[in-house]
């Protein structure tokens, strides 16, 4: 089939790799434009543009998808359009352009977690399960009816960063799955059942901790937010980031955000048993294990907010 492959991120890419290597023709690959990164604001490709680029495939950027966008994708004539993470919404009459109109893959168990940031959102709340997604794009947020699901284990260590890597790759092959049935009138798809939830896009209040919670949701918390935006604490007027935190056993409570030192352990107050900080990274430096950091602020006890 005739495709158009819309996606920004990195995590959109091993669907573009997938379906670049497989039979289908990518006649179009559209990404949002370039945007300054990092400190000197360079203008930067989007990871998806990177990859097109690296293949020779035609390269649309444009951050709306409007009447210019879908006059040169209608002129493509395309079989179908796919969609990972582009960051912008799909509308008719571009919804209707393609002959099988538009797919997304969504790493999420949907209708659980609707919306930007499903895997960051899963694992903030504390899910044990998650996945991806094949879905018959609609007006409606995320609401289509579904092709394919894949459903993974969310493993203790896992960070929105790791989670997301796996989900992408996996992903990737069941979108592949979904394209040839669809080439050979092999699927059907069925209405999403069951509660909804949203997952709206993570802004730096998520990434504050609120030491007053369980510490299971501040670890909770940490994990879904790494690596952006990034957990964080305030000690003073600095910011202080928290590359990783573990839980314990067999310390007593102590203050919630009350930091101090206990067998070699650098340990911070929550709502109920402390946490370990074990990578942190103070404002302005790289980061580095908690204890080294803490030893050379002559660590004694602090609070933080």
């Amino acid at each position: 089939m005739k495709l158009v492959f819309a996606g920004t991120p990195q995590a959109a890419v091993p669907g573009l790799v997938a379906l670049a290597r497989s039979h289908h023709e990518l006649a179009a690959v559209i990404t949002r434009a370039d945007a300054p990164l990092g400190r000197k604001r360079v203008l930067t490709p989007s990871p998806l543009a990177s990859a097109a680029e690296e293949r020779g495939l035609p390269l649309l950027k444009t951050n709306r998808l409007d009447e210019a966008a879908t006059a040169q994708i209608a002129a493509l004539q395309p079989d179908l359009g796919v969609i990972v993470a582009y960051g912008g919404l799909v509308r008719e009459p571009l919804l209707s352009v393609p002959r099988l109109g538009w797919i997304n893959l969504h790493f999420s168990l949907l209708p659980r977690w609707r919306g930007a940031a499903p895997v960051q959102r899963a694992l903030i709340a504390g899910d044990e399960l998650t996945g991806a997604a094949v879905f018959q794009l609609v007006p409606e947020l995320d609401a289509g009816a579904v092709f394919a699901f894949l459903t993974q284990t969310i493993a203790e260590n896992d960070t929105a960063g790791s989670l997301l890597r796996d989900l992408s790759d996996s992903g990737a092959r069941l979108l592949l799955q979904v394209i040839d049935a669809l080439e050979a009138g092999a699927i059907q798809s069925n209405p999403q059942s069951g509660p909804v939830t949203l997952a709206p896009k993570l802004t730096l209040a998520d990434a504050r901790i609120d030491w007053s919670e369980p510490a299971v949701s501040v670890r909770n918390r940490v994990r879904g937010v790494t690596p952006e935006p990034g957990a964080f604490t305030v000690l003073g007027n600095a910011r202080l980031k928290l590359q990783d935190v573990a839980l314990t056993q067999g310390f007593e409570p102590q203050p919630a955000g009350l930091i101090r030192e206990i067998d070699k352990k650098v340990l911070i107050g929550t709502g109920t048993e402390p946490l370990e900080l074990v990578t942190v990274q103070p404002a302005g430096k790289t980061q580095m294990k908690a204890i080294d950091w803490w030893r050379g602020v002559n660590g004694t006890e602090v609070v933080a907010s």
